[in-house]
């Protein structure tokens, strides 16, 4: 089996220094590439200079996560990609389960590994922990992380199981199945859209798993920090496309609740003396009903919808019911 790991790199010279030996030391049995997407920094230079080795993918414009990773999977040779952050340091014999989940079962079609805080190491880390699922409105949420509440990591997720969505951090998927889901959805531009990737491969009826013998550290939000007004106008407008797109039922009743709860966020912000998150919230929403010709047209084309949640509400029982760890779900 064939597999290639490919990072997506915009002006991250100095994260490609740090995090990059360990890809190259512990990942022996793939072939490593950097996927540039026109950075203007010195990445490129310093790639061909310290590890002339390395296969690089020169993009011609920044079109963020989605389009990025579009173009430079498109003529790539695998039988499993691997999207990985270049904030990441893998451990020894990361991919070894990896290979052997893709061996044994042809079903599973997209994985990911356990992703640990890089900064605290005992501890999950926001992007993915123990591997995703989201609730009725289509609010994400983790094993191991609930909104903002991360819990450490004492085994509790040391096993392999089945979830909803696997996170864009380090993302396993096979290529023929990336290729009949047509890719990530160009749209999002960055973030959800691995949900949204996530979501369409189990309308199609393949599994997705959560390995945890398998173990990365991941900084997160090294590109674009999570207090960044922008990151979370991303969050919530791509949030509404992936519900628009996929979810199973009448969607006038299920949108307009989460157009609620949205705005609940919103004043929660402006409590908070985060004014500028609040009007990001806002802008989302504008984002959405722009694009809201476009994926209706896409949830058309969607014919297989499945029951794609298991909690109604994540935000009653963190924020009501206090339940602030998977475990208590």
């Amino acid at each position: 089996m064939k597999i290639a790991i490919v990072i997506l790199n915009w002006n991250g010279r100095k994260l490609l220094e740090q995090f990059l030996p360990s890809v190259i030391e512990h990942s022996k049995e793939a072939d490593v590439y950097v996927a540039d997407n026109a950075s203007t920094d010195d990445s490129i230079s310093f790639l061909k200079g310290t590890y002339p080795s390395i296969k690089i993918i020169e993009n011609k414009e920044n079109g963020g996560y989605a389009q990025g990773y579009n173009e430079a999977l498109k003529d790539l040779n695998a039988d499993v990609f691997c999207l990985l952050n270049s904030d990441v340091e893998v451990t020894k014999n990361w991919l070894l389960p990896i290979f052997e989940t893709f061996k044994k079962e042809a079903n599973t079609v997209i994985i990911q590994p356990k992703l640990l805080d890089y900064k605290k190491k005992d501890y999950f880390e926001y992007a993915g922990a123990a591997g995703g699922f989201i609730d009725k409105y289509g609010y994400p949420y983790c094993r191991g992380r609930i909104f903002n509440t991360i819990e450490k990591d004492s085994g509790q997720f040391n096993d392999n199981s089945e979830i909803f969505w696997a996170s864009g951090a380090c993302f396993f998927i096979r290529r023929p199945v990336f290729q009949e889901l047509n890719g990530l959805d160009k749209h999002f531009f960055a973030h959800m859209e691995e949900i949204d990737l996530c979501w369409r491969a189990k309308n199609l009826g393949y599994n997705i798993k959560y390995i945890g013998q398998s173990e990365i550290y991941h900084v997160g939000g090294a590109t674009l920090d999570a207090t960044n007004p922008k990151k979370t106008c991303l969050n919530f407008r791509n949030s509404l496309f992936t519900l628009t797109k996929n979810a199973k039922g009448l969607l006038f009743p299920l949108i307009l609740v989460r157009l609620i709860l949205d705005g609940m966020a919103g004043m929660k912000f402006l409590f908070e003396l985060k004014p500028k998150h609040t009007i990001a919230i806002i802008k989302a929403h504008f984002g959405f009903y722009y694009n809201l010709r476009r994926l209706l047209k896409q949830r058309k084309s969607i014919k297989n919808k499945i029951k794609y949640y298991q909690r109604t509400s994540i935000v009653v029982d963190y924020f009501v019911n206090k339940k602030t760890d998977y475990e208590s779900l």
